[in-house]
């Protein structure tokens, strides 16, 4: 008789995110995302950071202040990192898993490369007028979203 308590792929895939979020070097809000096809394979995998060439240590991490002082004008979001990371890969019918529900300006993102489902972990921001903007578009355009509810299940990993 098979094993009865693996993880379901949401739970692994939810995971994945929630391991590529450890990755972040924001001090306030660590994001990850995985980008799945509909045969269950990673298509790609992202986290909230400077873009490449800019460096962390340099750039501010602040939230408040001067706006080109702050995080916000210079930060790519996961989900756009898992999108740029995905090489040559059709996105097409894909599921994105990201441990914070999109912005406005990722979701165009998502909208325009095909995926056409969305797993979220959190949607600490939905009253913000960016995540009203978003989930406008996304029911414009009738791509899914639901909130990932977790098992209970505990992995830890040994790093």
């Amino acid at each position: 008789m098979k094993r009865q308590d693996y993880l379901n792929w949401d739970a692994y895939f939810m995971g994945i995110a929630l391991l590529s979020a450890l990755r972040s070097k924001d001090p306030n809000t660590q994001v990850g995302a995985c980008i799945v096809s509909p045969q269950k394979k990673i298509l790609s995998m992202g986290y909230n950071g400077m873009p490449t060439g800019c460096s962390d240590d340099e750039m501010p991490w602040e939230r408040d202040g001067d706006p080109l002082e702050t995080k916000y004008l210079y930060v790519c979001h996961a989900e756009f990192n898992a999108i740029l990371n995905s090489g040559a890969h059709s996105l097409n019918d894909a599921t994105l898993y990201v441990t914070l529900f999109p912005c406005n300006e990722c979701t165009k993102a998502i909208i325009q490369c095909g995926i056409k489902k969305i797993v979220y972990m959190e949607d600490k921001y939905a009253d913000s007028t960016a995540v009203r903007a978003a989930k406008k578009m996304l029911d414009m355009t009738g791509i899914r979203y639901e909130q990932y509810i977790p098992q209970n299940k505990h992995v830890i990993l040994a790093l």
